[in-house]
């Protein structure tokens, strides 16, 4: 069974400085800040009707009502994913990803005992964003909000409806799927029962990052499993260092830095720590049951 060491990552202001939803509003000349307003009052307007909204993932009706009124004309998965590629990522990225990669696939000792790393996103995105993006090929799985596409009038395609939203509660059950192997493991599903000498990848084998509060659910559980939590905020903005020390000093993660990944940072240099520290539990843990259940060669009685 793989000893898997799994670096989990949030995406909008972990791995980009911005949203990703920067390039359709350059494309198409829609003011940022008047889309979010938008967005940010709808719940209110149903709260004072009485109806429930989810707040991390009610953008993307907004996406679809701008699309079908032809604000974001022609906006479709296959456009998703070109914006993807206009995204600009934080210095480092994606160098990190092979960088950890390497620091155990070069140690024969590691390869020994199938110790390797792998790149999870974990986003309340668009997926087919984050698959047009340059770390795409870098990353073992994407979860992000998937959209159903409808042809117009015109014969174009464009999003309609919403199949698959991930909020940043459920992001816990994307931890879960890569904890028990869903999509790597025939018949298992997030809630089958599995034991957790059976779970692919272990909680205190997760090393989660993310840029604040809203990943709280996230964090949380991965340090009740013994994993490792590290949070991100951009250079010089004083509110954001505030907000994680905050979290820091109240035990919701365990570390943070500046947003740069660039050899030598410290955000560089403490996830590379981290693997290596994974890496050398997880060799000396296997080390040592190899030689709890060997006996010695039997030989000649002279």
């Amino acid at each position: 069974m793989a000893n898997v060491i799994a670096i989990i990552w949030d995406f909008d202001k972990t791995l980009i400085s911005e949203y990703m939803q920067t390039p359709i509003f350059e494309e198409n000349q829609i003011d940022a800040d008047t889309f979010w307003s938008e967005v940010n009052a709808f719940p209110k307007e149903m709260k004072d009707k009485h109806i429930r909204v989810n707040t991390d993932t009610c953008y993307l009706n907004f996406l679809i009502k701008y699309a079908k009124d032809g604000r974001f004309k022609g906006l479709n998965n296959s456009k998703l994913r070109e914006y993807g590629k206009k995204l600009k990522f934080y210095n480092g990225i994606p160098e990190i990803f092979e960088k950890t990669k390497a620091i155990v696939e070069d140690n024969p000792k590691y390869k020994e005992y199938d110790i390797k790393v792998e790149h999870y996103i974990v986003s309340t995105g668009t997926a087919e964003t984050i698959r047009g993006s340059l770390v795409s090929e870098y990353v073992e799985d994407i979860w992000g909000c998937e959209l159903l596409e409808e042809d117009t009038a015109e014969g174009e395609k464009i999003i309609s409806e919403v199949i698959y939203a991930l909020d940043n509660t459920s992001k816990t059950r994307a931890l879960f799927e890569i904890n028990k192997g869903v999509g790597k493991r025939d018949g298992v599903e997030v809630n089958s029962k599995l034991p957790e000498e059976y779970r692919r990848v272990k909680f205190e084998n997760m090393i989660y990052i993310a840029d604040g509060p809203s990943d709280i659910p996230a964090f949380s559980l991965v340090n009740k499993g013994n994993g490792s939590t590290f949070a991100i905020y951009p250079k010089g903005d004083m509110k954001a260092f505030n907000q994680v020390e905050k979290m820091r000093k109240d035990g919701r993660i365990n570390m943070y830095a500046e947003a740069d990944y660039s050899e030598d940072t410290t955000a560089y240099m403490w996830i590379c720590n981290k693997v290596k520290e994974y890496a050398e539990r997880i060799y000396s843990s296997e080390k040592s049951k190899l030689e709890r259940n060997t006996s010695s060669a039997p030989s000649h009685i002279t």
